[in-house]
Order: C-alpha cells, then structure tokens, then sequence
C-alpha cells in the first residue's frame, strides 16, 4: 500500500508594522512602517509619511516629526489603497507592544471608511517575554538584549527591529509555521508561548510606547 508523503508546513509569512502618532489620538498616525518577512529573510521595506486629521503634534519630542514634515504628505484614507498591499499573503501582523499599534490601525481604517485587515497580531512584548524573560521589556530593552540595531521611534528601524525579534524567536523554537486550514495533509504544530494581541487600548493621557 502506497503511504501518504508527508508534506512540511511552510515557513510563516509575516509583516512587522509601527506607527508613530501626532498626539494621544489614535487617529492620528503621521508615520508607518512595514516590514515584509518570508521565512526568516526581509524581503520588503517600506515608509510612509502620513497627514493625521489634525495640526497640533505632541509627540514630535519623540519622533521628530511635525506638520510642516507631513502637510504635503497623504491621508491615511489616500495612502490606504498602496498600504493594505502589504497586508496580502500574510499569516499575521507583528508589532510590539501589538495592541497599540493595532488599535492605530482599526481606528484609521474605521476614520477613513475602509475595511481593516482581518490579519492576527502578534505582540513581540511577549514574544520576548516568553522566549528570552526579557524584564523591563520596551523595544530598546529587546533590542539591546538581542544586539538588534535600532533608532528608536523611527518607524522605519522599529518595524524592522520588531521583525527580527520574531526572526529570533522563530530560530530559538518559540514560533512554529502554521499550515494553511485547507491542507489537511499537514499536521498542525503546536505553539510556545502563544501572543496574539487581544486589541487591548492603553489610557488615552499616556504615550505611545
């Protein structure tokens, strides 16, 4: 009798995203980033300058970016069309600190009258958390542990910084390739230290990260 051929579950394709905000507003993305992974290899970068919906910027201490950077720039409404491409063929989005970063993005979407991905989130805090007991756990912390260059609050070198946190944790076995529901030749693998982000909002008075 012929035996089935064992198929092997296909490295996970994923986008790491950061946003940076003009104030407390989740509304007002000014900067996004998007790092593309496939396998454990970058295989596209890209940055946007975004105009939110209002002048006043309170986290330019930040991020260096303030409305005179962004008043020529797109709406989140006018860059949505060439953004959401990121978005196709992924298994799940990956930011840290996921839940802010992903309440940004439904807000956006929601101000802007667009549907936003359906993509899962996976939180690189508690990646890190899980794989690593890395205490106190903001991105420098992360990065430094992991000796990940970073030029913190770019969204640039976030995204990407936050990319290799996952490409770090999939090589120490914490993250594992999840077969496509329509295949059932394949069998599924289980999950260490699972961190899907539950879209948790922080306090409107804090900062961004």
């Amino acid at each position: 009798m012929k035996q089935a051929r064992a198929v092997v579950a296909r490295q996970p394709v994923f986008a790491a995203i950061d946003f940076e905000t003009a104030d407390y507003g989740r509304d007002s993305a000014c900067a996004v980033a998007v790092v593309r992974v496939e396998g454990d290899r970058i295989v596209r970068r890209v940055h946007h300058l975004i105009r939110p919906p209002r002048k006043d910027f309170v986290f330019s201490y930040l991020h260096g970016i303030s409305w005179n950077d962004v008043v020529g720039a797109p709406s989140f409404r006018e860059l949505w069309p060439h953004l959401k491409m990121e978005f196709e063929g992924v298994d799940f989005l990956a930011a840290h600190n996921a839940s802010f970063d992903r309440s940004v993005l439904e807000t956006c979407c929601e101000r802007a009258r667009v549907e936003p991905p359906s993509n899962p989130f996976e939180c690189t805090v508690r990646l890190a958390r899980s794989a690593w007991g890395i205490y106190p756990t903001k991105l420098p912390d992360v990065c430094r542990h992991l000796r990940i260059p970073l030029d913190h609050h770019h969204a640039d070198s976030d995204a990407e910084a936050c990319a290799r946190i996952v490409i770090a944790a999939a090589k120490a076995g914490m993250i594992v390739s999840s077969p496509p529901p329509s295949d059932p030749r394949v069998l599924p693998v289980a999950r260490r230290g699972p961190c899907v982000a539950r879209g948790r909002r922080r306090p409107a008075q804090r900062s961004p990260r």
